[in-house]
Order: structure tokens, then C-alpha cells, then sequence
């Protein structure tokens, strides 16, 4: 699975290359009122992506660091629950606890 998930990787870092060296171009961005910058499209095109999925990523590392306070916090209390002793279950002896009748066949 780990080869897979590289191999993914790879696959996507040589297709940004390729796309980076074929559109290496200058591009003019106005942002507001006489405010222009000039930036090569590679550059602005990543720095979009990056920059729409931050949210998403900040999320999703907030969940998990959620779940994992939660886990941790579950583990804990099921430790502290079995590591108490539980309470010792005497066993009562039928024979001392009722009287036996022994059975003789005389009235």
C-alpha cells in the first residue's frame, strides 16, 4: 500500500513538473484599484490551490486531533475500570448452609 500511495506521488510531482515548464509564463494579476502583480502562472496557479485547500486541511487536523483526545480519554477510563479489583464473590457452602436430613425409611 505504501508503494502505491508513492508511486501516486510521483506520478503527480512529474506532471506538475511538465506543466510547470511548459507554462512558465508571465502573467499580470490587478487586484484592486492601480494594485498589480506580476507573477508566472505555475506560481499563481499553485498558490490558488494551496491556499483553497488550507481550510479543508486545518479541518481535517482538527478532527482527528479531536478524535484522538477522545480515544485517548476512552483508553484511560477503560484502564482505570479493569485495573480496579473487583469485589470477591465468596462462595457459600450448600452443606454448612442447610441443615442435611438424612433419610433413615423409620417413622
Amino acid at each position: 500500500m505504501q508503494f502505491l500511495r508513492t508511486a501516486f506521488w510521483v506520478v503527480i510531482a512529474v506532471a506538475l513538473a511538465f506543466f510547470c515548464t511548459a507554462n512558465y509564463v508571465p502573467v499580470t494579476v490587478r487586484l484592486w484599484g492601480d494594485l498589480v502583480m506580476e507573477t508566472k502562472l505555475p506560481v499563481l496557479l499553485i498558490g490558488a490551490y494551496a491556499l483553497g485547500a488550507l481550510p479543508f486541511w486545518v479541518m481535517a487536523r482538527a478532527t482527528r486531533w479531536r478524535m484522538k483526545r477522545k480515544l485517548e480519554s476512552t483508553e484511560r477510563a477503560l484502564v482505570a475500570a479493569t485495573a480496579t479489583p473487583s469485589p470477591a464473590v465468596t462462595a457459600i457452602d450448600d452443606a454448612a448452609a442447610t441443615p442435611s436430613l438424612s433419610v433413615t425409611g423409620q417413622a
